[in-house]
């Protein structure tokens, strides 16, 4: 389906969550992330682009690990530091992770995923056709809950610049790993938050498309 198509279908609501294919467990642990290694900083930043064609095969277990703790895992267990900035220590964003077995939030005190629905939502992550079949989508959503102490009309700015921060990391990660990445604002906003489930005061703000390269081994 192309974006043209896709756009006009969810004009008229016709872009639906697909059933998550079998094989999909509640609590996925991940394996331990390897905080070594890897291309040297000045490398990934020089080999930092975006992508937009992904081979559709599932990311193995240890590069998806490295993947979810490089965009916000904690990285000093003595305070529960993570890998990305927050604003009064919020940690607001919340990262949701979609694959063909559903949709999946990141807890980052068990380094696991925790499935919050059999819906595989990839569909409705982005108007561009590569989103369907990419092995999954990054989904960045600000928890408004956790900002108390930040004033109303500057929460969706700090949350942002959190999940910037977020989706930078994965652009490094993917830049030393050899992957593919994309990150995007355009999506139904609407429609996407609708097959989450998001509740009130969860606000959707970007996703990230991730994938092996188009021809890579």
């Amino acid at each position: 389906m192309n974006t043209l198509t896709k756009l006009a279908m969810g004009m008229i609501g016709q872009i639906k969550p697909l059933p998550a294919v079998a094989g999909g467990i509640q609590c996925m642990p991940l394996v331990h992330p390897q905080r070594t290694g890897g291309i040297p900083l000045m490398e990934a930043l020089n080999g930092r682009h975006s992508q937009r064609e992904f081979a559709p095969q599932a990311l193995d277990p240890q590069t998806l690990s490295n993947l979810i703790w490089a965009a916000c895992g904690i990285n000093r267990i003595e305070h529960q530091g993570r890998t990305m900035p927050s604003a009064m220590n919020a940690q607001e964003v919340l990262l949701y992770v979609a694959m063909p077995q559903g949709l999946y939030l990141y807890v980052q005190k068990t380094h696991s995923l925790q499935r919050v629905t059999d819906k595989d939502v990839r569909p409705l992550t982005g108007n561009q056709d590569f989103v369907d079949t990419a092995p999954l989508d990054l989904i960045y959503v600000a928890d408004h809950s956790k900002m108390k102490l930040i004033p109303a009309a500057r929460r969706t700015a700090y949350a942002s610049t959190s999940a910037g921060a977020m989706a930078q990391n994965v652009y490094l990660y993917c830049a030393s790993a050899k992957l593919a990445t994309v990150l995007r604002a355009w999506f139904d906003r609407v429609a996407l938050s609708e097959a989450m489930g998001l509740e009130p005061g969860l606000q959707l703000l970007l996703s990230q498309t991730v994938g092996a390269r188009v021809g890579s081994h």
